[in-house]
């Protein structure tokens, strides 16, 4: 049954929206390469079940995120924070886990007030951790050649069981942070050397992203020089192109990224049987407001409109619905109505 479900949380995250004018017609070409390289399975129901495996009551999540920059978007975008706080929810009340949001200073502010819409309260780590009382945020230093050692002291400080990319752009093959489009942002720091120490200690990582330059599609990295337009050379005039070379253990492709979150969110919520771990329409446009309202515009026209990369929110509100009724039905009792007489017992019925 987790297959089944799965089929059609990755089927519904992954239908498409986008502008001609932007690299389209491509998230089915590029999910379908990361569930042949992932092993077949549809990807929603692996992260979950890897975190159910991984993650206990009291663990601590990292769920890394942040994409824009300034002058066009000074404290980034609205795909990515709403997804890391919708997910960071699923977490904290589906596996009782202390999730820590991990950003950059100028991308902190709309993940505090996406996370907080969402009810999750930011907190002093040790409060979080000690005492499980909401959620807790680092932020990377904004100097490059300090990342490495606070990459290693965080993962001390936290010891977290597993560490969740959603809309965080990972360097290419020549350590450069692009854009989906071949521009390189000023003013960022590459943060994958954090899921690099964390594959050298065996944590989970999943990555969600999606266009490619978005850390977790270093797993089919080579797939996407060849794909995207982007994939082997930029708009600047360094070598290499917008791929990043960062894999995850997992990674799910998406049409927005926020989506594949609420995605694997919903399949957290199928094996835990509970379907307000996916938060209601109404929860999903309090946290995007409140995003937008903070500094996390949409990436389109750099503005707050109720945007999410070029799809109206009112989108994101019926991909919700649609997951928490795809969850709904699905952990209820079989039930075929007072007019359609008695189920045939099947092996599909029974399993």
């Amino acid at each position: 049954m987790p297959d089944i479900i799965g089929e059609y949380i990755d089927r519904l995250v992954t239908v498409e929206m986008r502008n001609r004018g932007m690299n389209h017609n491509i998230i089915a070409p590029i999910y379908e390469e990361a569930r042949r390289e992932g092993g077949g399975r549809p990807i929603s129901a692996r992260a979950a079940e890897a975190l159910v495996k991984k993650v206990g009551a009291g663990d601590v999540v990292l769920i890394v995120t942040g994409a824009g920059y300034g002058p066009e978007a000074p404290w980034g975008e609205s795909d990515g924070p709403p997804g890391a706080a919708a997910l960071a929810r699923a977490i904290y009340w589906g596996l009782k886990a202390v999730p820590v949001f991990v950003t950059e200073v100028c991308h902190a502010p709309p993940m505090v007030a996406s996370s907080e819409a969402a009810h999750l309260m930011i907190r002093d780590f040790d409060l979080a951790k000690n005492r499980r009382m909401g959620a807790a945020i680092e932020t990377a230093p904004e100097e490059q050649d300090a990342i490495e050692a606070w990459a290693s002291r965080l993962l001390d400080k936290t010891a977290p069981k597993a560490i969740i990319s959603i809309e965080r752009l990972g360097p290419n093959e020549n350590g450069i942070v692009h854009y989906s489009t071949g521009v390189a942002p000023k003013g960022c720091v590459n943060i994958a050397p954090l899921f690099d120490q964390a594959a050298e200690r065996g944590i989970l990582s999943i990555g969600v992203g999606d266009n490619g330059n978005e850390i977790g599609f270093g797993r089919i990295h080579s797939f996407m020089q060849d794909f995207h337009p982007y994939g082997r050379e930029t708009q600047t005039d360094k070598p290499g192109g917008a791929i990043t070379v960062t894999p995850t253990d997992i990674f799910l492709p998406a049409s927005i990224s926020n989506w594949g979150a609420y995605g694997i969110a919903a399949m957290l919520a199928f094996l835990l049987k509970d379907k307000d771990l996916v938060q209601t329409p109404e929860l999903e446009k309090r946290i995007v407001t409140a995003c937008l309202d903070s500094g996390g515009w949409e990436m389109r026209y750099c503005t707050n409109r109720f945007i999410v990369d070029g799809a109206e929110g009112e989108s994101g509100m019926a991909i919700v619905q649609l997951l928490r009724d795809m969850v709904r039905v699905n952990i209820a009792e079989p039930d075929r109505g007072l007019s359609h007489g008695k189920m045939k017992q099947t092996a599909g019925a029974k399993s």
